[in-house]
């Protein structure tokens, strides 16, 4: 049953990316090509609610439950035509074109897996930070970070590759120039990868030190000490995370001032329909 959902949430992404890909190639079948990726992407949120639950994650299946009239109100828009909902879906198309050769390029030959290379990457740096703080770790695994008896594996979700993929595809749902396209990079990629190094950092000091032992009714799921991996990683990381996005944002919007004007179009197009959802609409 397990491995059962594993495969259908890889072909959930699979056709999701290749619904998103096609929207990219001009013709009649985009906005219905557009209209795959998000409709497979919103039920991949669903077949990982399992998932976030068992780590007593509860931002991404709130992200779940808002995606609903998110894909409604996007299937309205792109079956009508719509050009910045599609200007939304290319976005997405970016996005998955970055991120998917860490999630699915398996290893070939003495090459390893992109994601694996990455991985491994992120380890050695942050492992190097923690001894230069003083706080000695051994490794358990390739991946797996070890200190006080408590381990930490270290996955792709937490090289930071997702947010700068999805970050970067925003910076390219409006026309830009050559200038703006290299500043773009420059405030996302360094940025978002050095904050999550400091992210990785935290959450394994604030684990393997036990800093927040706190209310194990909502934070524990039977591990001993998981509730200051709770604390650390499902809430003050995710919403410091959260904070440094919006910044980042704001940044992106000053180098590209259309990109500004573009998500207050985005803005009140889904808020327009929600008001008339509540009778508020004119």
């Amino acid at each position: 049953m397990i491995l059962d959902l594993v495969l259908i949430k890889y072909y959930f992404v699979l056709i999701s990316c290749i619904g998103f890909l096609a929207s990219l190639v001009p013709g009649r079948h985009q906005k219905y090509a557009a209209l795959t990726g998000w409709t497979f992407i919103v039920l991949f949120l669903f077949a990982e609610l399992p998932y976030y639950f068992s780590l007593n994650n509860f931002l991404y299946p709130v992200m779940a439950v808002l995606s609903v009239p998110f894909l409604i109100i996007t299937s309205q828009y792109l079956v009508a035509g719509d050009d910045r909902v599609m200007h939304l879906s290319r976005a997405a198309a970016v996005a998955f074109l970055i991120y998917a050769p860490f999630e699915y390029i398996p290893v070939i030959g003495s090459w390893p897996a992109p994601g694996d290379w990455l991985i491994g990457i992120v380890v050695g740096q942050v492992t190097g930070m923690l001894d230069a703080l003083g706080f000695a770790v051994t490794l358990a695994e390739w991946n797996i970070i070890s200190r006080n008896s408590f381990r930490v594996e270290i996955i792709l979700a937490c090289t930071g590759i997702q947010s700068i993929a999805i970050m970067l595809g925003v910076a390219a749902a409006v026309p830009t120039t050559i200038r703006q396209k290299i500043l773009a990079f420059l405030l996302i990629a360094p940025t978002i990868y050095i904050l999550n190094l400091l992210r990785n950092v935290f959450v394994i000091i604030a684990y393997t030190e036990q800093w927040f032992p706190y209310y194990p009714a909502i934070a524990s799921n039977g591990e001993f000490g998981y509730e200051s991996f709770f604390w650390a990683h499902n809430v003050i990381a995710e919403l410091l995370a959260l904070v440094c996005l919006v910044f980042i944002a704001y940044g992106l919007f000053t180098i590209i001032p259309k990109l500004g004007s573009f998500a207050d179009e985005i803005y009140q197009i889904y808020f327009g329909e929600i008001r008339k959802v509540f009778g508020r609409g004119k």
